[in-house]
């Protein structure tokens, strides 16, 4: 998880503090290197200019990080499908980059409409999982935390749900309480990823977390730029779940 601060739409500066970051959590022995949300810009929903072209300069960085450091790296970015035609509405285009040069694309299926993204971006309208190193992975990109059905959806065939974030402080009290129901109501790991500092007149406190399948949760340690690397085990998603079989009585 790397939990950092984002240069307001300045993708080359951007990139420039994220990829020691990078090397650093793959000297840790991470395989999987999450970002946040809107990584390379930051939350600008309002900037005509903002979206670029689906693969590039963000999805680059990606994909070119993935194969430097042997492996898998996601964060979300603003990108132009190649059939857009007149409409240059960007998706919130969640990249999933693989060491072997593969990408997975989640397009966030619930833009903002109290922020304003709503008017500025499209919206997905598929699901994605995809499974690294054999643990099951499901993204969500920020403001859909707040809906959980989505979630409950892929419960069985999610070992790891990884959602990304620009999730301001006055409101980081929901975000730590949503992260923990996702991961107790579906016996699942959740790791949540959000940005740190100031961007588009907002604070933004981080409080980054992976929470275990029974609740357990273990933080950053406070709204500062850092690097943390954890264990997501499906062996012990697979045991919770027989245990305690709760998922059976959803109906």
């Amino acid at each position: 998880m790397v939990q950092h601060d984002i240069v307001w739409n300045d993708r080359a500066a951007n990139f420039a503090r994220l990829a020691p970051a990078v090397r650093t959590a793959a000297a840790g022995g991470a395989r999987l290197v999450v970002l946040t949300e809107t990584f390379s810009t930051g939350f600008a929903v309002d900037d005509p200019d903002l979206g670029e072209p689906e693969g590039g300069p963000s999805a680059q960085f990606l994909t070119a990080q993935a194969r430097q450091h042997d492996l898998w790296i996601c964060g979300s970015c603003p990108e132009v499908p190649p059939d857009a035609g007149d409409d240059r509405r960007p998706y919130n285009s969640l990249v999933i980059a693989g060491p072997d040069g593969t990408t997975h694309r989640y397009r966030k299926i619930h833009p903002f409409g109290y922020g304003g993204e709503t008017k500025h971006f499209r919206a997905g309208d598929e699901l994605v999982s995809l499974t690294i190193d054999g643990v099951r992975i499901t993204p969500f990109v920020c403001y859909d935390l707040r809906f959980a059905d989505e979630f409950w959806g892929l419960a069985p065939d999610t070992d790891c749900y990884v959602v990304v974030a620009n999730w301001p402080a006055p409101r980081r009290d929901h975000w730590r309480a949503l992260l923990k129901a996702r991961a107790i109501e579906n016996q699942a790991y959740v790791v949540g990823v959000n940005r740190v500092g100031r961007g588009g007149k907002l604070d933004y406190a981080g409080d980054s977390a992976v929470v275990q399948p029974f609740g357990e949760t273990h933080e950053a340690d406070g709204p500062t730029e850092q690097t943390l690397v954890r264990d997501v085990d499906p062996a012990v998603v697979a045991e919770t779940r027989a245990r305690y079989p709760f998922l059976a009585d959803r109906r």
